[in-house]
């Protein structure tokens, strides 16, 4: 078996499960220590805003150079290399003791975004060679999330357990460090390359477009939400739009640059196939719900009930319900993964945006209880647990030979987009109704139903998109002759 080319998928599959535990780790990892690192820092706790904001616009800027560069020169060569930089800003976050210097590690600590998109590709260009990539690559998907999510409940649960038992915020912080350094080794060592697409010319134009385009749109949306934080005035709002707009018109010179370039960073032609472009359309809309809701939805449940809504559960209790929502993820990838050699792939992404849809949708009516707020999140999670493994696959499936890396990369960028835009929008339309009740700070209803309203339609548009998606698309090739 292990001498099989099936084999070898099945070993390689497995050590990509731990680079996505990993992963999990990462994201699971410091938020139970934001305060303390607040602390640590000397600075606000809204200043951890920025900490967001950097990483976001890191990755939205070498997700789809990363996935361009595994293609031309090799998949395995780009995962290691954003390993070896996840790794070395994961120990300058140990070692960083100033605002700036954590900031700028936290932002570089990005890099691991282009783990998955770039796992997807060596796992779909194997199961290529077996005329059966496209089922492959959709189970083992699947089973990469369960492992991503496993190792965000890991981290979430261990973070705090190490801290009280060392006192040593420094010391804490190595584990993940460690971690992602012996992942560094184990994809060194244990990842088989795969075949480069042969293109060596970078179009190094379109990178400074496409960087130029993404950090000046994703710049206004990360400004726009400070704004309305801080309820600054008109001229910052003025900025903001000005940002915004020129960003926009970088990026439709970036369109038009790439349509006439014979090596694209983004082939736009491929991206504006019917099989392709409602799968980077969905992974923006689910981007809105799966990044941006979730400060929204652990603020809510920290509302102090008296106001007439909100859940007034403590940290304690509100990271049991973020726990049962990355529970719904695992059984949403799960559940994908086993039902994707029954059911059509093309009707299962459609019930997973309809899901998101529906979860959201039921908090309009249903969100003074606890066990509504868990059941509609659950719903919910299930869909985007479904999807967050089926875009880059489905998008991987819909690319020609060559471009699995870039087109599964840019799945993640979209998302990415998609949820800073979110949580720019989110944090806005939460401002505005902050201290409107007897004097408090909490935020109004009308402020969450618009959330979660805003999430229920990126939904269900999704899965209206997915409809105009060819039946036979994500299906595995015949094979040749």
């Amino acid at each position: 078996m292990r001498s099989s080319a099936a084999g070898i998928t099945a070993g390689l599959i497995g050590w990509f499960i731990l680079v996505e535990i990993v992963s999990g780790i990462l994201q699971g990892f410091y938020v139970p220590l934001f305060s303390d690192i607040v602390i640590q820092l000397g600075i606000r706790d809204a200043d951890v805003n920025w900490f967001e904001a950097g990483q976001l616009l890191l990755s939205a800027l070498v997700v789809p150079i990363l996935a361009k560069l595994g293609d031309m020169f090799g998949h395995k060569r780009i995962l290691l290399v954003a390993a070896i930089l996840t790794a070395l800003a994961s120990w300058g976050l140990v070692f960083a003791d100033s605002f700036w210097t954590f900031l700028l590690f936290w932002s570089l600590q990005g890099f691991y975004v282009v783990w998955l998109p770039l796992e997807i590709a060596l796992i779909f260009e194997r199961g290529r060679q077996q005329n059966r990539g496209v089922s492959m690559t959709r189970r083992a998907a699947g089973l990469l999330v369960v492992g991503l999510e496993a190792g965000a409940i890991m981290g979430a649960l261990a973070a705090g357990r190490i801290y009280a038992a060392t006192g040593d915020l420094g010391l804490t912080l190595m584990v993940p460090a460690v971690a992602v350094s012996l992942i560094a080794v184990v994809i060194w060592v244990f990842v088989p390359e795969s075949t480069p697409s042969g293109e060596r010319r970078l179009d190094t134009w379109g990178v400074v477009l496409l960087a130029w385009g993404l950090l000046l749109v994703t710049g206004a949306l990360a400004w726009m939400r400070l704004i309305g934080e801080l309820a600054l005035g008109p001229v910052a709002w003025a900025g903001v739009v000005g940002l915004f707009v020129v960003g926009v018109g970088v990026l439709v010179w970036f369109v038009r640059h790439e349509r006439g370039h014979a090596s694209p960073v983004i082939d736009v032609r491929v991206l504006a196939r019917p099989d392709m472009w409602p799968v980077q359309a969905t992974a923006f809309l689910i981007g809105i719900s799966l990044l941006g809701a979730q400060g929204p939805l652990s603020t809510y449940a920290g509302t102090d009930s008296s106001l007439g809504y909100g859940l007034g559960l403590d940290a304690t209790e509100r990271s049991y319900v973020i726990g049962l929502y990355l529970v719904s993820l695992i059984v949403g990838a799960v559940l994908f993964a086993v039902t994707s050699r029954r059911v059509s792939p093309r009707l299962a992404l459609i019930a997973a945006a309809a899901l998101v849809g529906i979860g959201y949708a039921l908090f309009l009516p249903f969100h003074l209880e606890v066990w509504q707020v868990l059941l509609n999140l659950s719903i919910a999670g299930i869909g985007c647990g479904a999807l967050v493994g089926a875009l880059p696959a489905a998008a991987a499936a819909a690319a020609p030979l060559g471009k699995t890396g870039e087109a599964s990369g840019l799945t993640n960028t979209t998302k990415t987009i998609g949820g800073a835009f979110s949580s720019a929008v989110f944090g806005v339309v939460l401002a505005a109704g902050a201290g409107s009740v007897v004097g408090q700070t909490a935020s109004s209803l009308g402020g969450y139903l618009t959330v979660w309203a805003i999430c229920a339609a990126g939904g269900f548009l999704a899965a209206v998109l997915l409809v105009f998606v060819p039946k036979v698309a994500f299906a595995d090739a015949p094979p040749a002759g």
